[in-house]
């Protein structure tokens, strides 16, 4: 593959492999190390991490179901390119989704929930200029949280779910961009859970899930072979 951060993934055998491949898989893909119209194969991924080929053929229809992969009989499988409108997709299910979240988590906050998220963010500033292909990770765990706050962290997995092409861009605007932005917006949406502020919680969660819409025709422009050209 000759991807070194996928490279250094490891399965450990002591655990379901299936989910653990899927995830590297992803993680590889999400993060460009595996970019658009990279093949994969089932004998050499299976080699690579001393697996059958059976849990990883099912990793392969897993990722597929996804929009990452695409699997052409006789040919083999490849890394799709970015759908824009799966991108929108999930940007759209995400605003109605999380705006309520955030309206929870401000009506009720749970003691100690500022608190948390406030260490969050100092964890995200403290990479945000060393490290920022790291911040994808942090601002997933940021939203997360507040899921779980709200009383509602089957709503974030359905989210995980369906917001891979949406994490392919986040990607790369976390590595090409300023992140100082985004930072900004998550503590304006703690300052408003902090204040007991439903109207402002949802405000500042709306307007930074929104901040995609602007970033995305530079990161499309930038890297038009990763994107799908049909956008409807």
């Amino acid at each position: 593959m000759g991807h070194e951060s996928f490279d250094l993934a490891r399965i450990d055998q002591s655990m379901p492999v299936g989910p653990q491949l899927s995830r590297i898989l992803r993680e590889g893909i999400v993060c460009n190390d595996l970019p658009p119209g990279t093949r994969l194969s089932e004998a050499e991924i299976a080699q690579r991490f001393g697996l059958s080929r059976q849990p990883v053929r099912e990793a392969f229809i897993k990722l597929a179901e996804e929009g990452l992969l695409e699997i052409r009989p006789q040919r083999g499988s490849f890394v799709r390119k970015i759908s824009q409108d799966a991108v929108m997709d999930a940007r759209f299910v995400r605003e109605a989704v999380e705006a309520d979240i955030a309206r929870a988590c401000a009506e009720n906050p749970p003691q100690g929930l500022v608190a948390d998220l406030r260490a969050m963010l100092e964890d995200q500033q403290r990479l945000a200029d060393d490290r920022p292909a790291a911040f994808v990770p942090l601002d997933d765990a940021f939203h997360r949280a507040l899921a779980r706050a709200a009383g509602r962290p089957n709503a974030w997995l359905v989210i995980e779910g369906m917001k891979s092409q949406m994490d392919r861009v986040r990607q790369m605007t976390s590595t090409n961009f300023p992140l100082a932005h985004l930072i900004a917006q998550h503590a304006t949406v703690v300052d408003a859970i902090e204040a007991r502020d439903p109207a402002a919680a949802v405000a500042a969660m709306r307007g930074h899930l929104r901040m995609i819409l602007k970033d995305l025709p530079a990161i499309r422009e930038a890297y038009p072979d990763y994107f799908d050209p049909s956008v409807s």
